[in-house]
């Protein structure tokens, strides 16, 4: 099967009108039956409709960025202009890349960077956010791996993450994108406890076409993923996205309901689930680091994909989360529209934070 992301907005087949359908007049009951028509999508308006252009990736990165990236380079430039060099100007960089969540390790080098050779010298900022570039490039980019599919199928794929970091929107985007693709699709709601997750996902599979297996809120979680394996097994899938609870109040259940859904899976498929996808919100910050660590004990994390940098000040937790836990980075988002979520490039990632052009 391709990678995930070789051909990620890549226009498929259009199995969308450009417009919306309009409605139909009344066919008499006399009248020989016609097709039905396309269902009325005004108020219901397609999430998924072939990319339009809205700039470079680069840019939308940048832009999605610039919080995080004002905070941080609007510091440097406080710091670093027309000053020398010296104990004082170093204590307040560390403390502003602390402040920027980038982690003690990253800033350490930073600063050993910054000041190797310099010290007691005049410094432009625009030197200091290029060191700072290249610097979290170090960190990011041993972690900047794309996506694949294998050749199971279907190819499982378990989502994690706390409630509301963004877990279903997340599948709904990249399933989205798979099917764009032209791979079969099965979602399994197994967040059974919470009837939104349950609805938004359900919406989700309407929308793009792909089969939702769901049960009444409630329900055991492991039972649905091992019939959604059936199910999809018997469909003849290319894809199954299990949609799972993030409840961290009580990490001992926690820690059992995914371990009894593992389990089921393997009933089925000893060599699933092929990947577990770990999703984190930028906006929690240094909380991202504490659900990074349940989950990759818990679930086997295989690799993340971060949401909402966007929406933080806080973007730089990304390196500090890579730098501590070393597991895969496959994607951002940063927006709403599909294509916000992204593949993660890690020269992109840190000149964007950095303030720099591309």
């Amino acid at each position: 099967m391709s990678g995930f992301f070789k051909k990620l907005f890549s226009r498929g087949p259009d199995r969308t009108n450009d417009a919306a359908p309009q409605p139909e007049p009344e066919v008499p009951a006399a009248a020989a039956p016609e097709p039905e028509p396309e269902p009325e999508i005004a108020h219901t308006p397609d999430p998924v409709p072939p990319p339009q252009p809205r700039g470079s990736w680069f840019g939308r990165l940048k832009d999605g960025l610039a919080k995080s990236s004002r905070s941080l380079t609007g510091s440097i430039s406080a710091i670093f202009t027309k000053r020398k060099l010296d104990q004082a100007t170093l204590e307040e960089l560390e403390d502003a890349l602390i402040q920027a969540d980038l982690g003690v390790e990253t800033t350490g080098r930073i600063i050993k960077a910054v000041s190797a050779g310099r010290y007691d010298k005049e410094i432009e900022p625009e030197e200091v956010k290029t060191i700072l570039a290249g610097e979290v490039a170090k960190v990011l980019k041993p972690v900047e791996v794309p996506f694949n599919f294998g050749t199971q199928k279907p190819f499982v794929v378990l989502v994690v993450g706390v409630n509301g970091a963004g877990k279903t929107t997340t599948i709904g985007k990249l399933g989205a994108i798979a099917a764009r693709e032209g791979h079969s699709v099965v979602l399994a709601a197994c967040d059974t406890f919470r009837a939104a997750a349950i609805e938004q996902l359900t919406v989700w599979g309407k929308r793009i076409g792909a089969k939702v297996i769901s049960r009444p809120t409630g329900a055991d979680a492991a039972g649905l993923a091992f019939d959604a394996m059936k199910e999809a097994r018997t469909d003849g899938a290319d894809i199954l996205f299990i949609d799972t609870a993030g409840r961290l109040q009580n990490k001992a259940n926690l820690m059992a309901e995914l371990d009894k859904v593992v389990r089921v899976i393997k009933k089925q498929d000893e060599t699933a689930p092929h990947a577990v996808l770990l999703v984190l919100d930028a906006t929690t910050g240094q909380n991202a680091i504490s659900q990074a660590d349940v989950f990759t004990k818990v679930a086997g994390v295989t690799g993340l994909i971060m949401t909402k940098l966007d929406g933080t000040a806080r973007g730089g937790i990304l390196v500090a989360i890579a730098e501590r836990f070393k597991l895969p980075i496959h994607a951002i988002g940063v927006g709403e529209q599909i294509e916000d979520l992204q593949p993660f490039d890690a020269e992109a990632f840190s000149r964007a934070i950095a303030g720099l052009a591309e």
